[in-house]
């Protein structure tokens, strides 16, 4: 990627944190992701629900699953 000037830019990383406690498992995040990014676990947490995880790449940093999560402190999304 280029910026105005013709330099090249490194391509901004961006990634969901979601906080294992405070997710509900709705999978509202998961099923919001345009990129499949997010999937629910395949083990419980210690309240016994699935919650959400990220699947390790393809996060372009749109937080469209952070404006669906019910739960406010539940996931955020880090951009470096």
């Amino acid at each position: 990627m280029q910026d105005k000037k013709g330099t090249e830019k490194s391509a901004r990383q961006a990634r969901p944190t979601i906080d294992d406690e405070e997710c509900k498992g709705c999978g509202r995040c998961v099923a919001a992701c345009p990129r499949k990014a997010l999937r629910l676990r395949k083990s419980i947490n210690r309240r016994g629900i699935l919650s959400a995880e990220y699947v390790g790449s393809g996060c372009t940093g749109c937080e469209i699953c952070f404006y669906n999560c019910p739960e406010f402190y539940a996931l955020k999304v880090e951009k470096t």
